[in-house]
């Protein structure tokens, strides 16, 4: 059994009355834990409100208002691949996660995540993630350590102050002389809901994309994504042709397997650039894992 130590966190959302009950509410936003597996949570006071307070069954619902949980999973798969650390002081910390590893607790992943094995590692438990980047994906990680200043640097991404650079290999190599791509569509989720896809309407998800080389059956492409929509490079990619290596969502959704630890998404985020909001310096950083090229 896999416990997490760190709470997390989910907010009720409003809703028309009567409002649902708590034990209700849980069951369907978490609809792959069991009723029953929430009612012993809640029974053993592992189900908390905003004040550390245990929540019971018969609480009454909260729109707005936030509840806390620990994460349980029976079997936890065992990464085999470690992080790093490219950088950390009083203020951020920038790690370098390896593929299949997520970022932060989810689905059967609790221990099994950059997030948590920063805090056993640094011992800093007010670790916070700025930015996300897929559990396929390798890559760099920008981490806020600081709570007074979280706000400050998590506007760079908001206001789109952060530079990214990604790199990928597509098997599928291009017709025609066209070496960059200005990306711009409108995403949101699909069905399944972890898939996502292009809908119309106003663009959300804007993309530069770079043919860089090819070499015997594969293409390396340079990705600069100007906005973070969930899978926008993978989808984008696929959009144009490109399906990149190994990708199990995009272009087609394969059956569900185990991971193939051989044959990890040919995706790195390479690159993060920015000035730093406190010390006006420019920082610039590099990932050094490479793709299968």
């Amino acid at each position: 059994m896999g416990i997490s130590k760190y709470p997390s966190v989910v907010t009720m959302p409003e809703s028309k009355k009567p409002y649902p009950s708590i034990l209700t509410f849980l069951c369907n936003r978490f609809p792959a834990v069991s009723p029953k597996a929430w009612e012993k949570r809640i029974s053993e006071g592992k189900v908390l409100d905003e004040s550390a307070q245990q929540i019971t069954l018969d609480a009454e619902y909260a729109p707005k208002k936030r509840i806390f949980y620990f994460r349980e999973v029976a079997t936890e798969p065992l990464i085999p691949f470690s992080e790093s650390i490219l950088f950390s002081d009083d203020e951020i910390l920038v790690a370098c996660k390896p593929h299949f590893l997520p970022v932060t607790p989810g689905g059967k992943y609790v221990d099994e995540c950059l997030l948590n094995r920063l805090r056993r590692s640094t011992g800093i438990e007010d670790l916070t993630p700025l930015h996300r980047i897929d559990r396929e994906t390798a890559g760099l990680v920008l981490f806020s350590v600081n709570k007074k200043t979280r706000g400050i640097y998590s506007a760079l991404f908001m206001n789109g102050l952060v530079e990214k650079t990604y790199q990928a290999l597509s098997s599928c190599l291009p017709n025609e002389r066209i070496f960059s791509w200005q990306v711009e569509n409108r995403i949101e989720p699909g069905e399944p809901r972890f898939r996502m896809k292009v809908t119309p309407g106003m663009a959300n998800a804007r993309s530069s994309i770079t043919l860089a080389e090819i070499k015997g059956e594969k293409a390396r492409f340079i990705l600069n994504p100007h906005t973070g929509k969930t899978h926008q490079l993978r989808l984008q990619m696929s959009g144009l042709g490109f399906g990149i290596l190994n990708d199990r969502l995009y272009p087609e959704l394969q059956d569900e397997r185990e991971d193939d630890f051989a044959t990890p998404l040919q995706l790195i985020a390479t690159e993060l650039r920015f000035t730093d909001p406190l010390s006006g310096r420019q920082q610039k950083f590099r990932s050094e894992r490479q793709l299968a090229w």
